[in-house]
């Protein structure tokens, strides 16, 4: 404990007045603050309005017992991490039980007073450890995230200029000139993108990230990413084929319209980025049933929506990892290794999943399940 931090406070739950008042004041004589409850409803009550840093638990209560705070407890996804010592007059099983509900150790009746001290100071470290843990983590969050913002401003004002140059606002320049602020302003470009993928990853991770839900005509966006990556395949030769499903009136999700233009920019963009010959198709299928979900992502119908290349591909062994945060493929084109883990993140916020497919110098296939 350092000597800045407050004392730590310990909540011992136990129906009987008796054990409260001893371990109360053990406790009490080792400095930290103690407060009771003499069942689980009030002690579950009194959590949810102070959350203390220890949980002192008794097994057998009447009404509620020691398992079953231990599993709301364990459930309520707002408390931040609370050690809980469990204390039992059972036998193993018993023990066993607790743990798997989430209760992190046990100290048997009758309690002697050494091995509860050792035992409260184990878990308090470990509470603290986790604290500390945590506030590193949010602190490395809001500083990417400050960064991030920060890069932003800098970078859009460059690509303004950039482009007074190009549209020569600033008086006429020469063909080579413009063709290095061409460079520029792409290198800038390029820059500007994965600062916001980062800033977007984070806001994700840090569950800052708000979406706005209403029905999506996927045809229409589909083929409106379509029609903005056009000239960027182009310059490459290439050719976006459109084969969209047109028998049926399944089209519709429930989506956030951006994160999903973000979503198909990423994937078809990416298709262009590694495909140097041949074409990129984007398909459009309505699916009754998916086979290869997960049983939670189970529903009635979904729509597919495939993103097929016939670029370099993926070697198999990179696969796997493809949708990990900072995982780069191996091609000399490979990015920061966010953009995909972005993509996933936008897809599970949809309550959907993308799976890949691909074989190494014959392209790939990227398949967004969403519910219809």
């Amino acid at each position: 404990m350092s000597s800045l931090a407050a004392i730590d406070q310990i909540l011992v739950v136990d129906d009987s007045p008796d054990n409260v008042f001893l371990i109360q004041t053990i406790l009490e004589e080792e400095g930290y603050e103690i407060a009771t409850a003499e069942n689980g409803v009030s002690a579950l009550a009194q959590i949810e309005l102070s959350p203390p840093d220890l949980i002192l638990l008794d097994v057998m209560m009447p009404g509620m017992d020691g398992f079953e705070v231990t599993k709301r407890l364990r459930e309520n996804t707002k408390l931040p991490f609370i050690p809980i010592l469990l204390i039992t007059a059972h036998d193993k099983p018993s023990v066993a039980q607790g743990l798997d509900m989430g209760a992190d150790d046990f100290i048997r009746k009758p309690v002697e007073v050494d091995e509860l001290l050792a035992r409260v100071r184990s878990l308090l470290r470990l509470k603290h450890s986790v604290d500390e843990r945590d506030s590193i983590a949010r602190q490395r969050e809001d500083y990417v995230s400050r960064l991030t913002h920060d890069l932003r401003t800098p970078l859009v004002a460059a690509d303004r200029m950039l482009m007074l140059f190009q549209q020569g606002a600033l008086g006429e320049l020469s063909s080579t000139m413009l063709e290095a602020i061409a460079t520029m302003q792409r290198s800038n470009q390029n820059l500007l993108q994965m600062v916001n993928t980062l800033l977007e990853v984070y806001r994700f991770e840090a569950g800052r990230k708000t979406l706005s839900f209403f029905p999506i005509d996927l045809r229409a966006l589909l083929q409106e990413v379509i029609n903005e990556l056009t000239p960027l395949a182009a310059e490459k030769k290439l050719a976006i084929i459109a084969e969209f499903n047109q028998q049926t009136q399944i089209n519709k999700v429930m989506g956030d319209r951006l994160e999903l233009h973000r979503l198909f920019t990423n994937l078809v963009g990416n298709a262009i980025k590694f495909t140097d010959t041949g074409s990129i198709t984007v398909r459009f299928n309505p699916i009754i049933e998916p086979k290869n979900l997960p049983p939670r992502q189970q529903a009635t119908a979904y729509v597919a929506i495939e993103i097929e290349d016939t670029g370099v591909g993926i070697a198999i062994g990179e696969q796997a990892t493809m949708f990990e945060r900072f995982r780069q493929g191996s091609h000399k084109r490979s990015g920061s290794g966010l953009g995909l883990y972005l993509s996933r993140r936008i897809v599970e916020a949809h309550q959907g999943t993308i799976q890949l497919s691909s074989e190494l110098g014959k392209g790939s296939i990227f398949t967004v399940y969403l519910p219809a």
